[in-house]
C-alpha cells in the first residue's frame, strides 16, 4: 500500500511524493528482515510504555510521600483517601505494563495465565512497598545528615537528584527480583535521563545510603552495596571485563561488579572496576582507578595508586 504523506493542512508534500514512497518501502524492507532475524511475529507483544510508567513512578511516589511529592493540600482526613485512591491507580496501570511486559517474554506462544502472574506480581511489590518507605527515610537522612549543605529533609527529597535516583531504584530493584526486568530497566533509565546516574535495577544497595551532586555516577547490575555508603559524582562501579562463551557470545548474569562494604565513602570520579571488596569503613579518595580488593578500614588516595605502579606493584 502506497503511503501519503500529508503536510499539517492536509495536503501532499510537493515534490517528495515518489521519495516517501521509497523510503516507506526501503524502511519496510528492512522491518521485515528484522523480525525474520529476530524470529518474531509481524505483530509482535508490545513494550511496556515508557509514559506510562512514568506517570506510575510518580504515582508510587507521590503516595509514598504525600505531604511532599503529590502536589496536592492534604487533610489528615483526607490523606489516606488520598494514599488509596493513588496507590489504587497506579497499580492497576502498573499491572497493565507487567502483563505486556509477560507477554513480550513469552514470544510467540503467549503467556495463558499472564492476568493470573500479573497480578501475584503486583500483590508481591504492593506489600513490600512500607519497607521501600523505610529503605528512603533512611536514604533522607543519610543525605541531611551527611551534607552540611542541606537545609532540610524536605530540601533533600524534593530537589537532590540522588534522592530521586534512588526512589526510582528501590521500585526498580522489587520488581526486577519479582519477574519483570523490562520494566525495572526503563524505570533505572527514567531516572538516568532525569538525573544523569545510572544505576542498573539489579544492584543490590542497603539503607542509608547516599549520592552527593550524583551527575556521572554508574552501579552496574551486579553491583552490592551495604549500608550507609556515601558517593560523590562520576563513581563507577563498574566490570573489569566482559566473559564469553564457548562461541564468543558476552557471558550474562554473572557477578562481575565491586562489593561495597558497610560505612565505605568513595569520593568524586574514582572508578571502581571487577568483582572485588571494598572493605567496611573504608575511604577511596577522587579519581581513583582500582581493580583490586582492599582491606576494611582502608585509605586510597590516587597518589598511592600511582606509586604501586610505578613500583611495580598490582594497583591496577
Amino acid at each position: 500500500m502506497s503511503a501519503r504523506i500529508q503536510s499539517i493542512d492536509g495536503r501532499p508534500f510537493p515534490g517528495v511524493r515518489g521519495d516517501i514512497d521509497t523510503l516507506v518501502a526501503q524502511l519496510r524492507d528492512q522491518r521485515e528482515r528484522s523480525l525474520a532475524e529476530r524470529q518474531r511475529v509481524h505483530r509482535p507483544p508490545r513494550l511496556p510504555s515508557h509514559k506510562v510508567l512514568t506517570g506510575i513512578v510518580e504515582g508510587l511516589s507521590a503516595a509514598l510521600f504525600p505531604n511532599r511529592l503529590s502536589g496536592h493540600d492534604l487533610s489528615e482526613e483526607s490523606i489516606d483517601y488520598y494514599v488509596g485512591h493513588t496507590l489504587d491507580t497506579a497499580l492497576r496501570h502498573l499491572q497493565g505494563q507487567v502483563q505486556r511486559e509477560l507477554q513480550y517474554a513469552a514470544g510467540v506462544e503467549g503467556v495463558h495465565n499472564a492476568d493470573h502472574q500479573a497480578v501475584e506480581i503486583i500483590r508481591a511489590f504492593a506489600a513490600q512497598l512500607p519497607e521501600v518507605r523505610i529503605l528512603l527515610d533512611s536514604d533522607l537522612r543519610a543525605a541531611y545528615e551527611g551534607d552540611p549543605a542541606a537545609g532540610s529533609v524536605d530540601e533533600v527529597l524534593a530537589c537532590y537528584p540522588g534522592m530521586t535516583a534512588i526512589i526510582h531504584h528501590r521500585l526498580a530493584h522489587r520488581l526486577h527480583r519479582l519477574g519483570v526486568p523490562l520494566i525495572a530497566r526503563i524505570i533505572a533509565e527514567i531516572a538516568h535521563s532525569a538525573t544523569g546516574i545510572d544505576i542498573h535495577p539489579g544492584a543490590t544497595i542497603g539503607g542509608s545510603f547516599f549520592i552527593d551532586h550524583g551527575t556521572g555516577v554508574v552501579i552496574g547490575a551486579t553491583a552490592v552495596i551495604g549500608q550507609r555508603v556515601r558517593l560523590y559524582q562520576a563513581v563507577t562501579l563498574g566490570a573489569k571485563r566482559f566473559s564469553v562463551n564457548e562461541d564468543g557470545s558476552l557471558l550474562k548474569g554473572n557477578a562481575r561488579h565491586p562489593i561495597v562494604e558497610d560505612d565505605v565513602v568513595i569520593y568524586a570520579g574514582a572508578t571502581i572496576l571487577g568483582r572485588i571488596t571494598i572493605g567496611r569503613g573504608s575511604i577511596i579518595g577522587g579519581n581513583v582507578w582500582l581493580t583490586r580488593s582492599v582491606p576494611p578500614g582502608s585509605t586510597v588516595s590516587q597518589a598511592q595508586v600511582h606509586s604501586e605502579v610505578f613500583n611495580g606493584g598490582t594497583g591496577i
